[in-house]
């Protein structure tokens, strides 16, 4: 399976969460079909096949995710 870098995981992550808040307040066509693009990139990088699944595997595979992950730490 394809692994994205954290870095683009957590980037996909956010513009959806950015695009919800403004299809919540606006609904525009453009917004929604922009959401319609990340969800697809973000089934095909997690393996999942719906957005829910997929923000839960995107935001589990950030760094500092899991409570072993020690890659937040500084030397």
């Amino acid at each position: 399976m394809l692994m994205a870098h954290p870095a683009v995981l957590r980037n996909l992550v956010e513009q959806y969460d950015t695009l919800r808040i403004l299809q919540a307040e606006n609904g525009a066509a453009e917004v929604q079909q922009r959401m319609d693009d990340i969800a697809y990139t973000l089934c095909v990088v997690t393996g999942t096949r719906d957005i829910d699944a997929a923000l839960i595997a995107a935001r589990h595979r950030l760094p500092g995710a899991r409570p072993e992950d020690d890659s937040l730490l500084t030397a």
